[in-house]
């Protein structure tokens, strides 16, 4: 990269990370598809292991194809560091690993992607963790939710399934005032339409298996650090602030500074949690990223032609798209994703399940999928499906209520979609 004018997304998004492999001069990122590396000596393994100095070990650890991979979403998101990891499920445990003790809790919106809402609610109490979830539209209900034991908040920008917008900006204020990090999960968004980061969350992650990647052929994730929290301002984060004892007395606050979090995310988290991202994947994911910003226009273009199209249906009791003109959430957009609303939306059906099953039976371009962010347009029922663990009380709360069919809206021609979804729905009654 060069010094001087920041460089526009689109640059970014193809060189961040990837200057040519020193090696053989490559101008695409190589898969290092290997296990281990050899030191130059003992002291330079010595070093390397007491993390004097910077360098590839094993690659549970670091890889650089990995590390190339997070070098650019850093660029992308405004970071100061990212943990690559192997998918988004891993990212969330990643990200509150270094925070979290037993009787600790965090605070989480309502609206989630439904396997987060199970990860947080169920999965949580075997590390004596918990979680109370809250309308994250209700500002006084959050900060009542917060007591001594919250280590932190977290919540979707553009939430899984319905598509809500949540105000960052007041909740980072709500962290701020409590002296705890904001969690952020930029999935739906992608940094293309939002930088949580200049909205004031500490932390980002990624499900990368979703736009980033953009076609549905690996699973990744991804934590970004701020690099702009205190750790160090109570003692609430003794992971962080505190000596660590597998590495002698190191501080990682105080010998890292704005990188500590990524630090340890590395040297702690991936070495013993062990949630690495393989090489190949890292580079499905490097190539789609490279034209993240073309799918991005072209999915919301789509996304707002049908979603104005079903809300017209005859069939259609409402749609949760952020871009419509109905939409509680439209002003939202200026402040919080500017460039546009996402692709990521869901339809409500008057005729209840029934007539969401059949609907989602009956389409032939929409693929019934367990994913989102493809190329490709997909449907999912996720009161039957993601969001099958909850009660009817956490599904209509996560907005995925019984008759909700959720769409992720693809690069396709939108008349096509339209006229799959048409027959579709006519098909359904």
């Amino acid at each position: 990269m060069t010094d001087g004018k920041p460089m526009g997304f689109d640059t970014l998004q193809i060189h961040a990370g990837t200057n040519p492999d020193p090696a053989t001069g490559a101008r695409q990122v190589p898969i290092y598809q290997t296990t281990a590396y050899v030191f130059r000596d003992a002291d330079h393994a010595a070093a390397l292991f007491g993390l004097q100095e910077v360098g590839y070990i094993y690659s549970r650890l670091t890889n650089p194809t990995v590390a190339a991979l997070g070098d650019r979403i850093t660029a992308l998101e405004g970071g100061a560091g990212t943990v690559c990891c192997s998918s988004g499920h891993a990212a969330q445990i990643m990200a509150l690993f270094p925070l979290m003790a037993p009787g600790r809790n965090i605070v989480a919106s309502t609206r989630l992607y439904g396997g987060t809402i199970t990860q947080f609610s169920q999965t949580f109490k075997r590390f004596g963790w918990s979680a109370t979830f809250v309308d994250f539209d209700d500002l006084d209900a959050v900060k009542a939710a917060i007591d001594d034991n919250t280590r932190a908040i977290f919540c979707e920008t553009i939430a899984n399934p319905g598509g809500y917008i949540t105000d960052l900006d007041a909740i980072a204020e709500i962290a701020d005032g409590a002296g705890i990090p904001l969690i952020v999960d930029n999935t739906t968004a992608t940094p293309y339409l939002c930088r949580p980061i200049e909205h004031g969350a500490t932390l980002v992650v990624h499900s990368l298996t979703k736009y980033m990647t953009g076609n549905g052929t690996v699973t990744g994730g991804a934590i970004v650090d701020s690099g702009k929290f205190d750790w160090s301002a109570s003692d609430k984060f003794p992971s962080l602030s505190q000596p660590e004892p597998a590495y002698h007395g190191l501080n990682f606050h105080e010998t890292f500074g704005p990188a500590a979090f990524t630090f340890h995310g590395i040297a702690i988290g991936l070495r013993d949690l062990g949630m690495t991202l393989n090489p190949q994947a890292a580079h499905y994911t490097l190539m789609g990223i490279e034209t993240l910003s073309m799918r991005m226009e072209k999915h919301i273009a789509n996304a707002k032609k049908i979603a104005a199209w079903l809300e017209g249906h005859d069939a259609v009791a409402g749609v949760t798209y952020a871009g419509l003109e109905s939409s509680p959430y439209k002003d939202r957009i200026p402040k919080i994703c500017p460039k546009g609303a996402g692709a990521l939306f869901t339809v409500q059906l008057k005729g209840g399940y029934e007539a969401c099953t059949k609907f989602v039976g009956g389409l032939n371009l929409f693929s019934h999928v367990a994913n989102l962010g493809d190329a490709r347009s997909l449907v999912i029922h996720p009161a039957s499906t993601t969001h099958r663990q909850l009660t009817e009380e956490q599904q209509i709360a996560a907005g995925a209520a019984p008759n909700t069919v959720r769409l992720s809206i693809g690069i396709e021609d939108a008349d096509d979609l339209i006229a799959d979804l048409d027959q579709a729905l006519n098909a359904a009654g």
